[in-house]
């Protein structure tokens, strides 16, 4: 599984986002991302993919901020 499809598979389960508006220029936060949420789809990337978001990670604005965390943290655990 990659990055944009775990957000997309999260997002439309817990808020109903169609999957063509998870697009990587998409605001979070016009999807109906708030705070909480961010930190449920951070922990649900950890879980799924077996990475490590540091704490001090600054929070991602857009859906291509948050494939990039996802993208960089799986591409160094796999070396």
């Amino acid at each position: 599984m990659n990055g944009i499809d775990l957000i997309r598979g999260f997002l439309a389960e817990r808020l109903d986002v169609p999957a063509a508006d998870v697009q990587p220029d998409a605001l979070l936060v016009d999807l109906g991302v708030d705070s909480l949420m961010l930190a449920e789809l951070m922990f649900e990337a950890e879980d799924r993919l077996g990475i490590q978001i540091p704490p001090d990670q600054a929070p991602p604005t857009t859906v291509g901020d948050m494939v990039a965390v996802i993208e960089s943290l799986t591409s160094a655990k796999s070396g």
